[in-house]
């Protein structure tokens, strides 16, 4: 099997379960894999899948004044092997379009890249077309390896399209994880074919199918038996975490309920004021960022899933979030808002509810329907779970890759 240097921002994050399934997958297909990443981990506990994962891990200087001989040594080694004509002319083509510090830090890391790269790789891959496809690209223009990039969400809408545009004519394959963004991209693409929709999908050796006993009669009536609802996302804007604590305020008083919001996040503290000014917060649970088996734990205890994505100001959007199907996989009835790939995942009133982002009062129905209806909850969860073991194996996916990753020649 082949080879290959997988570029990552950084590594391990718990936020980042779906490119760890992925990795772990391609090692069981026989793939050699070393992860590179540019930055250094900051969550204080993984996931046990990262246990699992064999691929050393080489962390490239997060800052070049850090590790100034570091830099200084590679660019020695890749001067002696290499030209670098090519890639100081791309350099200075964007740097003048972007006159950034973060231009130049993803420069050296290249270099550095293009030096430590261990011996036999045959092809680069990087998960998000922005800055670790960036300093992927450059190492490609210096050692003429092949590269290739998963695209997700951010990654892709607040990118320049030249920037797109451009990584799209240089590398081999591109794979993203929805439909809108196989449209968008394809769209910037000379040559289409380049793009691929590859959903993640889930891994369902961990998380396994459950028998949920539906608590059908939580209904919101009795106080002392609150409804429990739980989303898990980072507290960012994108979420929409806003939005659904004003939905949960104007509920009708005679619903009792209980919210669990698992995540760390730039704007948690503003979110938890936010409850405190609404007079919720005694309703409220906010756990942070929590390891996967705890996580898995709490969809079981759970009524209800809630995500609010929206698109904000700078067009960063949500993908297709996977804990949709981690929590479509325990059969816990989802509430979403109908952006990018969640359709494609959700169909309203069939396997969730699905309504309009940006909305908190078409929220504040739909919540209070299915706070009301354990019965609704009930069929539809278990509608989700069903199709999701039909549509959105990870295997699925994994298959795609190997084929991108071997070409479609290689069984033959």
């Amino acid at each position: 099997m082949k080879k290959i240097a997988l570029i990552l921002k950084g590594y391990p994050r718990l936020s980042e379960t779906f490119i760890a399934q992925e990795i772990r997958a391609l090692e069981i297909r026989g793939f050699e894999i070393t992860l590179v990443s540019l930055r250094h981990p900051t969550d204080t506990s993984t996931h046990p899948i990262h246990q699992q994962i064999n691929a050393r891990v080489i962390y490239l200087p997060e800052y070049l004044h850090v590790e100034p001989l570091r830099v200084l040594k590679a660019l020695f080694k890749v001067c002696r092997q290499f030209s670098l004509t090519k890639v100081c002319k791309q350099f200075c083509k964007d740097f003048k379009r972007d006159k950034s510090r973060g231009r130049i830090r993803r420069f050296g890391q290249s270099i550095v890249l293009a030096a430590e790269m261990p011996r036999g790789t045959e092809q680069m891959y990087a998960h998000f077309l922005h800055t670790p496809a960036s300093v992927t690209r450059y190492a490609a223009l210096i050692n003429n390896l092949p590269w290739s990039c998963s695209a997700h969400a951010k990654d892709i809408w607040t990118s320049e399209k030249w920037d797109l545009t451009e990584k799209l004519q240089e590398l081999q394959w591109l794979a993203t994880c929805t439909a809108a963004n196989h449209q968008y991209l394809q769209s910037l693409a000379a040559e289409p074919d380049k793009v691929h929709l590859v959903y993640h999908g889930l891994d369902f050796d961990r998380f396994d199918k459950v028998a949920r006993v539906a608590r059908l009669q939580v209904d919101g009536s009795n106080p002392e038996q609150p409804v429990k609802i739980i989303s898990v996302g980072r507290a960012v804007p994108k979420k929409g975490y806003d939005d659904l604590l004003t939905a949960l305020a104007n509920l009708p008083k005679n619903l009792h309920w209980h919210f669990t919001h698992i995540g760390g996040g730039e704007i948690l503290q503003d979110l938890q004021q936010q409850a405190q000014a609404l007079k919720i917060d005694q309703h409220i649970t906010w756990l942070g960022a929590q390891p996967q088996l705890m996580v898995l734990q709490a969809y079981r205890d759970s009524d209800l899933f809630v995500l609010a994505s929206k698109i904000v100001a700078d067009g960063d959007r949500d993908g297709m979030p996977n804990v949709l199907m981690e929590a479509q996989s325990q059969a816990l009835c989802c509430l979403a808002t109908n952006i990018s790939g969640i359709p494609e995942l959700i169909t309203t009133q069939v396997n969730g509810v699905l309504v309009d982002s940006n909305d908190p009062q078409k929220l504040n129905l739909a919540l209070a329907e299915l706070i009301a209806d354990p019965e609704k909850r009930a069929r539809l969860a278990d509608t989700g779970q069903r199709q999701l073991h039909q549509r959105f194996d990870v295997k699925l996916g994994i298959d795609q890759l190997q084929t991108l990753f071997l070409g479609p020649d290689a069984g033959a």
